[in-house]
């Protein structure tokens, strides 16, 4: 019996959605103020994934001016494969509105944007048995729509809005047999999160509630997996039945936090008397029965290609004239687009931490800029390894604090920098003597240690070691997890590598 580990899809990846296309499937997630928008993955089997591109991947689909604020721009997309096209839909929050784009291959080119005047976020497809589309949104109400024109053609309409929690958001809908079934998140996206099903004759309803919501939820439980939600089936090609959900894995002492941003996790669901029920949401679990293993992004990039890899990401847009893989064949270089990490418009290219436990590592040729490596949830949450005028320097930026740590001084040419993160070892409580003065010592409250170092001829010089719940959702808020990457904000920097290690 083979098992796989949850989450699928690691690291900030949250609001899954997916489709099956004869023996493979198709998966997005939520990009939220990132460029490109929208990641887009393949797998033969819902466990092994590699991502392909990205839907939104150039200006003219997607533009998310510099005031943008963090966790807004991109929300909850819907991938749906229908008359032989790929369609997704989602929302940009930040103005323009929901919109739909179209391909014929998951690898592209994505459609320009059609807009489609259904008011609402996380906007869902289904087809009929008259091929009529109907999109439904966060709130909930449900149209019926023309693809081609996003003119809404009937509706909205009332739909089903749960069973009385906060923010019925995420519907989905699916034609089971003589019914439609209605799938939406309730209970907020944080700790109280939660999945709960409904269904009908016909996508106008009347709606009945399932008698066992919730479908799925681990509020108030000891599970390492919380904030379960957000749940899309998918019917495998073998008949039975799966489903993609967001989760986070908090750590750290009480009240926990999560860096990783919320992830991709897999779970089985059987159907019951007419109603789906979800198995366990387990961090080792019990596989499909298809099994195809994919080669895995390379954990370093020596930048010898015509582009950028598709996981490298970017706050908010990447100008042309920012980065360039030819200026210095082998190189990435990197322009100043803004003089500061602190606030929007800066030169960034990162990609997400994907292990509790990891080590990111670049080559720097800083010259005269002022570049580095940073680890990031926001403008007002970072940690960064900067060199400029011949010193490194370990910054922290916490909420309205900026502080330099430690400085060093470096020789002329390139250097290496390391960043280190380990999880927090948190001993158990312990019992205080009677008589005792009570006190035990400083109990560690992070999930993690965020180590600033670099590289030298005499070995590796640690610059500062860092409590990583500063990076956290539950510190920074917003609906992201921590982006490792390089940057400049003064002149122009070259990076000849760049490696990222999962710590076992």
């Amino acid at each position: 019996m083979r098992t796989y580990d949850n989450p699928v899809i690691p690291g900030f990846h949250p609001d899954p959605s997916v489709c099956r296309v004869g023996e493979d499937y198709y998966l997005v997630c939520s990009s939220f103020e990132y460029f490109p928008g929208v990641p887009l993955f393949h797998s033969r089997d819902l466990v092994h994934w590699r991502q392909l591109g990205n839907v939104l991947d150039r200006p003219g689909q997607l533009t998310l001016a510099d005031g943008t604020p963090a966790s807004a721009g991109v929300y909850a997309p819907t991938i749906r494969h229908h008359d032989g096209r790929f369609h997704v839909v989602t929302t940009d929050v930040s103005g323009a509105g929901t919109f739909l784009v179209s391909a014929e291959r998951p690898e592209g080119p994505w459609s320009d944007p059609v807009w489609i005047d259904v008011p609402g976020i996380d906007p869902d497809l289904a087809w009929d048995e008259n091929g009529d589309c109907w999109c439904a949104v966060a709130g909930n109400a449900i149209a019926r729509i023309d693809t081609r024109s996003g003119k809404v053609l009937e509706g909205p309409l009332p739909l089903w809005s749960g069973t009385g929690l906060r923010d019925p958001e995420a519907p989905h809908l699916y034609r089971v047999g003589e019914w439609w079934y209605l799938l939406i998140a309730e209970g907020g996206t944080a700790l109280g999160h939660g999945v709960s099903v409904a269904r009908a004759r016909s996508p106008r309803g009347p709606w009945e509630p399932a008698p066992g919501n919730p479908l799925v939820s681990h509020r108030g439980t000891g599970s390492p997996i919380q904030c379960t939600g957000h749940a899309d089936l998918v019917r495998a090609a073998d008949g039975s039945w799966w489903a993609v959900l967001l989760g986070t894995r908090p750590r750290g002492w009480f009240p926990e936090f999560h860096v990783l941003g919320r992830e991709t996790f897999l779970a089985p669901v059987e159907w019951v008397d007419g109603w789906p029920h979800m198995g366990e949401i387990r961090e080792r679990a019990t596989a499909p029965a298809a099994w195809h293993p994919v080669e895995r992004p390379p954990l370093r990039d020596d930048f010898t290609a015509d582009a950028l890899a598709p996981h490298w990401i970017s706050p908010r847009s990447r100008p042309d004239g920012s980065w360039s893989l030819a200026e210095r064949p082998g190189w990435l270089t990197l322009t100043a687009t803004g003089d500061s990490l602190d606030r929007p418009g800066h030169t960034f290219v990162g990609r997400r931490q994907q292990h509790p436990d990891c080590r990111a590592a670049a080559l720097l040729d800083p010259g005269p800029a002022r570049a580095g490596l940073s680890v990031r949830i926001d403008e007002a949450h970072h940690y960064d390894l900067e060199v400029a005028g011949g010193v490194v320097s370990a910054v922290a930026r916490i909420g309205p604090l900026r502080q330099t740590l430690a400085e060093r001084a470096v020789p002329p040419g390139p250097v290496t920098l390391v960043i280190e993160i380990r999880t927090t070892r948190v001993p158990p409580p312990t019992a205080v003597a009677p008589g005792s003065s009570g006190t035990t010592g400083v109990r560690p409250a992070g999930p993690d240690a965020v180590t600033l170092s670099i590289e030298t001829p005499d070995g590796v010089v640690r610059l500062a070691e860092l409590d990583g719940r500063y990076l956290s959702t539950e510190v920074a808020g917003g609906f992201t997890g921590r982006v490792i990457g390089m940057y400049v904000t003064e002149h122009r920097a070259a990076f000849d590598w760049f490696e990222y290690t999962p710590i076992s």
